[in-house]
């Protein structure tokens, strides 16, 4: 089933655009990979798709209607995104911050109900956050920042989480525990995850579906055995890639590659 799809979508700055004509479903309850040289217009589809930025023309589509349309506080119970770099949290304790999370909630004088602290309390846990509650979030490292930033997400009580590079700036251990994190949130909430990664090989292994754009336009939209091929990886990358079998996961994985040269 697919909730969420866009329709022509072209996004743009001013008269300069990124995303042209896109149509793209997000399959359901799945974990969706967009990937694509810098540029290519990754951060913008998902900034127009959760309405961060406003699209030219085309349409983005939620439950059959047009998000563009849709109230803000039902839609910020529907859909929540992780930046690329979230704002500052600088002077926010981990609790503070994730309390951000039950805004599109809070009524009246915007005081904090119980449920509120129970979902925020669920999303520290669900996250191993909960023993940072009291800290400061600048005193976290890279990795612990990084799942506080989730659980924020989480407290939203969104069904579709988008996040742009989630693992940026983090050494492997910690990108993988935010990666299989996120794979626990989709197996065992059923969240639909939609994220863009720069890394083929963590793409592929993470994800059910993997959408590959160049230029703003998709070249390659399926499965990971579909688009992590060394004819698509030529097309968007312009390398050449020797692809094989991960033997843990038994999905594809670029071994190695090199620059294609005068194309």
């Amino acid at each position: 089933m697919v909730r969420l799809y866009t329709d022509d979508l072209s996004i743009g700055y001013g008269e300069q655009l990124i995303v042209k004509d896109l149509s793209v479903q997000i399959p359901n309850q799945k974990i969706t990979t967009i990937i694509g040289p810098n540029g290519c217009g990754k951060s913008t589809l998902l900034k127009a798709i959760t309405r961060i930025i406003s699209h030219h023309s085309g349409a983005v589509v939620l439950d059959g209607k047009n998000v563009a349309k849709e109230n803000t506080k039902i839609l910020a119970k529907k859909m929540a995104i992780l930046p690329q770099t979230p704002e500052s949290a600088s002077g926010l304790t981990v609790g503070e911050l994730v309390s951000y999370g039950r805004f599109p909630y809070q009524t009246g004088f915007g005081r904090l109900s119980k449920k509120d602290y129970e979902v925020i309390d669920w999303a520290l846990q669900v996250t191993n956050t909960s023993s940072f509650k009291y800290l400061p979030v600048d005193s976290l490292s890279g990795g612990q920042r990084q799942r506080v930033w989730i659980a924020m997400a989480l407290a939203q009580e969104t069904e579709i989480i988008f996040l742009d590079e989630p693992t940026t700036y983090l050494d492997m251990a910690h990108q993988l525990e935010v990666l299989e994190l996120l794979q626990r949130l989709n197996q065992q909430e059923k969240r639909t995850i939609v994220m863009v990664l720069h890394d083929l090989n963590q793409a592929a292994r993470f994800a059910d579906y993997v959408v590959a754009l160049k230029s703003g336009q998709i070249v390659k939209a399926g499965s990971c055995e579909e688009v992590i091929t060394k004819e698509v990886l030529r097309d968007v990358f312009n390398i050449d890639a020797e692809i094989g079998i991960d033997p843990r996961t038994s999905k594809p994985m670029c071994i190695t590659y090199d620059l294609l040269k005068g194309e």
